[in-house]
């Protein structure tokens, strides 16, 4: 028999597969029942607490939504309340220096939105916590973290915390508004926006400034309450203070009838009298009480007013022309001429003194 033939297989029979060793074995039908098994069993025996804790995080979303929304919706209500109490003269901690409906309604969006943010993120972050909590996860690490992170950040940003807070409390004392005149001390200006961390204002050139509500130390609003329009008028002190005062007096009158002064002037203009007397002239002081940030342009109409008042009454302000008929007295024109001195005529004993002796030739 051949090699060849003796390794051939047999005819009609066919070659046994040999065995892979990387071949996955394939499980059986047993296996798979059996994990089934355990698979349904592991399920039956957690289903209950799965159900407790969907259930219980399913009661804290819906709470903390629901005492959300009331909250809010007490903010809104009480803020409107104040506002309403404000309007009708009522004095509370929120209401003392409103100045009008416009003022009222952005200060009090402002406010709103404040706090708002502030229960909002309180009831949602404690929600947070307590459904961390259902999990089962320890919290004690993460608010040890948390806290040593608040640190850290606290003395990092404090400049910012400083001006946040510093904001929020200016919104709430209505310190000012949009549209006030203020001095800030670092810059002074109209407001143009007030925000929680930085306030801007427009200058009297048209710049604008962008001023850090934690750098204000000192606030002058010249838009609230009242203002002083002060005018000091001289006179030369020979007239007669009698004229003088009822020649202010009718002109003050005259503009609190008229409008738009009637409405900018908020007191009658009076004549608070001498202000400081000289030899040669005297002054008068003229106050009025103004509406806010309106002092200047009443102060420069009152001046207009008295100066043509005092044209028509012969009234002299110092620094006016010469009063007819008198004449000053004409001055010497020898009067700032030296005398004469010695020394100008050349023949006089002194300049023959003082003139050098000529030198004197010698012969030989």
């Amino acid at each position: 028999m051949s090699l060849s033939a003796a390794v051939l297989p047999a005819a009609g029979s066919s070659p046994s597969p040999s065995p892979s060793p990387t071949a996955p074995a394939v499980p059986s039908l047993q296996d798979a029942q059996e994990s089934a098994t355990n698979a349904a069993g592991w399920v039956e025996e957690n289903w209950s607490t799965w159900l407790a804790i969907g259930l219980r995080v399913l009661l804290i979303m819906v709470i903390a939504a629901v005492l959300r929304v009331v909250v809010r919706r007490a903010i809104t209500k009480l803020i409107d309340r104040m506002n309403r109490r404000a309007g009708t003269g009522a004095s509370t901690a929120l209401s003392g220096l409103l100045v009008n409906a416009e003022r009222r309604r952005q200060r009090s969006e402002a406010i709103g939105s404040v706090l708002r943010s502030v229960a909002s993120f309180l009831i949602l972050g404690t929600a947070a916590l307590m459904v961390l909590g259902t999990f089962q996860i320890n919290l004690a690490p993460l608010l040890a973290s948390a806290g040593v992170a608040g640190v850290a950040i606290g003395f990092g940003a404090r400049n910012l915390v400083t001006d946040f807070l510093s904001g929020v409390f200016m919104i709430l004392e209505d310190q000012y508004g949009v549209g006030d005149s203020i001095d800030a001390g670092v810059a002074s200006g109209e407001v143009i926006e007030v925000g929680l961390r930085v306030t801007k204002l427009r200058g009297d050139n048209g710049e604008i400034w962008y001023v850090r509500n934690g750098e204000v130390k000192r606030i002058g609003n010249l838009s609230q309450g009242w203002s002083t329009a002060g005018v000091d008028v001289t006179v030369r002190s020979d007239e007669d203070l009698d004229k003088v005062k009822e020649s202010i007096a009718a002109v003050g009158e005259r503009m609190s009838k008229e409008e738009p002064w009637n409405e900018m002037l908020w007191g009658p203009i009076e004549v608070l009298g001498l202000d400081s007397v000289l030899l040669d002239s005297m002054v008068v002081r003229v106050s009025a009480k103004t509406m806010p940030g309106k002092a200047l342009t009443v102060e420069r109409e009152l001046r207009w007013r008295i100066k043509r008042a005092f044209d028509a009454a012969d009234i002299q302000i110092v620094g006016g022309p010469e009063i007819p008929g008198q004449t000053a007295t004409a001055a010497d024109p020898t009067a700032g001429v030296a005398a004469p001195s010695a020394y100008a005529s050349t023949v006089s004993p002194q300049s023959i003194a003082a003139s050098p002796i000529p030198p004197t030739s010698t012969t030989k």
